[in-house]
């Protein structure tokens, strides 16, 4: 089970993640991200969509995906996009002790040189949260599509971030083989949906560390 609108309480309970972005005077604005990429079936083809739209997206990389196709990360950097790291192996935080958890990442974080850093489903424990935080911004969402779920319709999943993206919105995709099949209906009516009504479509700006580091007591 999941949430697709992260509630704000949540948000306000850990302030030092980031969940969503400062609403802009200028125009209104979504940040879609992507994980466990890159792929070559379906990273080359989110890219050309989003360059249609002028638009930029963050992308959560799996280390291994990375090492396999490491043109596809040059191409992303290219193109504008920003890069993040998602572990090395797609780990999950409550079922991997934090010594080995923190290797995992930090190997991913330094193979895409990146400070910005989701972790897989969402899951870390406190202790492993206080010290990545340290030298990480850590990026959660305020959007989930669904997009890797099985039994809900590519209809559902539109409408999963149709009806919660608001200006200023994290929005999760998965650039993968599993979620390709919604993700290339999705993608391109979302983009059309928020393009019609004024939206910008932009990356994530790693913001300075010391603002996002905690100081464990």
């Amino acid at each position: 089970m999941y949430l697709v609108k992260t509630p704000t309480f949540l948000q306000q309970l850990n302030p030092d993640y980031r969940w969503r972005m400062p609403v802009e005077a200028a125009s209104p604005t979504l940040y879609l991200t992507f994980d466990d990429g890159p792929i070559p079936e379906v990273t080359p083809w989110v890219m050309d969509l989003l360059a249609a739209y002028r638009a930029t997206a963050t992308f959560f990389v799996v280390g291994n995906n990375v090492e396999q196709h490491p043109d596809l990360v040059e191409q992303l950097h290219e193109r504008g996009h920003t890069v993040g790291s998602h572990t090395w192996d797609h780990l999950n935080g409550w079922r991997t002790e934090n010594l080995p958890y923190y290797h995992n990442v930090r190997r991913c974080a330094e193979r895409v040189n990146s400070k910005l850093f989701r972790p897989p489903y969402g899951r870390l424990g406190p202790k492993q949260a206080r010290f990545l935080r340290r030298h990480y911004e850590i990026v959660m969402w305020d959007v989930l599509s669904g997009d890797f779920d099985p039994g809900i319709t590519a209809q559902t999943c539109l409408r999963n971030v149709t009806n919660a993206a608001t200006d200023g919105s994290i929005v999760v995709f998965h650039d993968s083989l599993k979620a390709e099949a919604k993700l290339r209906h999705v993608l391109p009516r979302v983009l059309a949906h928020f393009a019609e009504r004024g939206f910008a479509f932009r990356a994530l700006a790693p913001r300075p560390l010391q603002q996002a580091a905690v100081v464990e007591a």
